[in-house]
């Protein structure tokens, strides 16, 4: 695994072992910052159910100003520091251990990431209501594409779904909903 682009370009990044953690595969991972580029620069990432932060890190590399990892995972947790240490960005980055559905109210950011396991479905609905009481901009969620989520979460409409395989990627923003791009 490597960071795409920005100021890390190229660099190798440490995978979490096993299949407890799913990694956001490289191409979907540039499809969503080829996305989010125009909104990116200083803002606030909130990378959500972390694993070894690649999203996260991304955001990073590209302009975001500081990146919050939630990862309740002990063995990713210290992968995801690692990963950090390695790129010499912690001063970039909280890292919270702990069930981000249960935290997210407490990180304002401006983009939150959400890639809950795949097979744990209410922890959609669950990080989306907690998101609901932030300030929070844009969410993406990560997902099956087997999976079709809500239209509306509290606050949060549908506004776009990226597919890639078997794996899409859902953007929700606040206010009134628009076209979903399906």
């Amino acid at each position: 695994m490597r960071v795409i682009a920005g100021r890390f370009r190229s660099r190798k990044l440490r995978s979490v072992p096993g299949l407890q953690v799913r990694p956001t595969p490289d191409r979907l991972r540039e499809a969503l910052f080829n996305v989010l580029a125009p909104r990116l620069a200083g803002t606030t990432f909130l990378d959500a159910y972390a694993g070894s932060g690649a999203v996260g890190i991304e955001a990073l590399s590209r302009n975001a100003k500081h990146a919050i990892f939630i990862e309740r995972s002990a063995m990713a947790l210290q992968v995801l520091r690692g990963n950090l240490e390695s790129l010499g960005i912690t001063g970039e980055a909280s890292v919270v251990r702990g069930s981000a559905a249960a935290l997210l109210h407490n990180y304002p950011c401006d983009i939150a990431f959400l890639d809950p396991p795949y097979e744990q479905v209410n922890e959609y609905a669950a990080s989306m209501n907690a998101l609901a009481a932030t300030q929070v901009q844009l969410i993406i969620a990560q997902h099956s594409s087997k999976l079709v989520l809500d239209e509306q979460y509290g606050p949060f409409y549908k506004v776009r779904v990226l597919r890639q395989g078997d794996n899409s990627l859902t953007f929700y923003e606040p206010g009134e909903q628009t076209s979903t791009g399906e």
